[in-house]
């Protein structure tokens, strides 16, 4: 059965003869849960209690997102959070303690970094950066104390890909565990778990809930580490709002389509704009052009509708701002994987080396609009451009 039919044809558990049973399910909200027997809460002391205890106990609402990702994502277990931020910060708390050792790609997401160069480091957790594009060679920043390496591939800046077999081959040999942001594809166009990944995070702000009104997160565990990571976030009682999780679950059946859509747009303008005589580097995975697109060849099933591109000329920030706010179409602001495109750009700064060094990069979110009409504000605004 194909992801797309699986997920649709996902039914709730509550069925009773005297309520009207739905399409989609209903929002649970509440904070005390009442039990049917005494013998019920105490089975909660002795730890043998199976059902939902309170409103932090991840109410129906909640479980029945998670499942629905957990199937897509061929894991042992999900939970939800309340940010994609909220989702990286917790699985490295949850593997890590005072005297650890992580890695972390140099093209992951800046907020998650930040937290490891700041909060994680508060509690002598040590992280070191490492290059983008990693592959085997990543056994030379391997310390005796390295507990966890965090990757994103591709970044969503600059979108390098690490070879996420090679890394795993060498985690496993030192029992490492491996945690891949993988929102940019979404588990439609990569399963990080089927390629031996440990943990998959995803932002499902973006591309699961698709319409930029959602703040959520999500975590998905293959069963080695999902004890683990399951008693971690019961003991910080997390648990994520109904409605984004009602909302999360309704993104996640039109997944298919509009990715398709997001896929198809994209390539079309990234295709377009290699051609420009104004472009330098156009930054897809899927075009044969980029450095690792082998990788993605090998890895990915499809790619969504976030890429950036390089000029061959540095431009004043007075000419970029002429470029940028000529569109008409593509609005500044942050995130992505939503149905309106977006734009934004600057330079980045790496603690590795990097391909774009002093690069001003354009990032697209492509939308649902009509590619034609995409194309023609882009082709607009740069005729801004010298």
């Amino acid at each position: 059965m194909q992801d797309e039919t699986r997920l649709n044809g996902l039914t709730w558990p509550e069925r009773d003869s005297s309520k009207a049973t739905t399409v989609n399910p209903p929002i649970y909200k509440g904070s005390t849960v009442i039990f049917e027997r005494y013998a019920d809460m105490l089975q909660i002391s002795q730890k043998k209690y199976q059902g939902i205890t309170y409103g932090t106990d991840r109410l129906p609402t909640q479980r029945q997102f998670e499942e629905a990702l957990r199937e897509l994502e061929g894991g042992h277990i999900t939970r939800a959070f309340q940010s994609g931020i909220a989702a990286i910060q917790t699985t490295l708390m949850a593997f890590c303690k005072s005297g650890d050792h992580i890695l972390l790609c140099d093209n992951a997401y800046s907020p998650g970094q930040h937290f490891c160069k700041t909060i994680l480091k508060k509690f002598n957790v040590d992280c070191t950066l490492i290059p983008p594009n990693v592959g085997a060679d990543i056994e030379q920043y391997i310390q005796e104390n390295t507990v966890l390496i965090l990757l994103e591939s591709p970044g969503s800046i600059t979108f390098e890909l690490q070879d996420i077999r090679a890394i795993v081959a060498v985690a496993k040999q030192k029992n490492i565990v491996t945690v891949m942001d993988n929102t940019w594809a979404t588990p439609l166009f990569l399963k990080p778990l089927a390629l031996g990944i440990d943990v998959s995070i995803h932002s499902v702000t973006k591309y699961i809930s698709g319409y930029s009104d959602v703040l959520a997160g999500a975590v998905t565990v293959g069963e080695k580490y999902s004890a683990i990571f399951a008693k971690f976030y019961k003991i910080m009682e997390i648990y994520t709002p109904a409605e984004e999780c009602y909302l999360s679950l309704r993104g996640l059946h039109s997944l298919g389509p509009r990715l398709r859509q997001h896929e198809q747009s994209a390539l079309n303008i990234a295709q377009w704009l290699a051609s420009h005589r104004l472009i330098d580097q156009v930054l897809h995975p899927a075009l044969p052009t980029h450095p690792e697109h082998h990788l993605w060849k090998r890895d990915f099933t499809g790619s969504s509708g976030l890429f950036s591109f390089t000029f061959k000329d540095d431009y004043s920030e007075e000419e970029m701002g002429r470029f940028i706010d000529a569109l008409q179409l593509f609005h500044l602001g942050f995130s992505w994987g939503g149905y309106k495109s977006l734009v934004t750009a600057g330079k980045i700064k790496r603690t590795t080396p990097c391909r774009y060094e002093n690069k001003t990069i354009v990032r697209l979110n492509i939308g649902l609009e009509a590619v034609e009409d995409l194309q023609k504000d882009l082709d607009a605004a740069l005729s801004r451009l010298p």
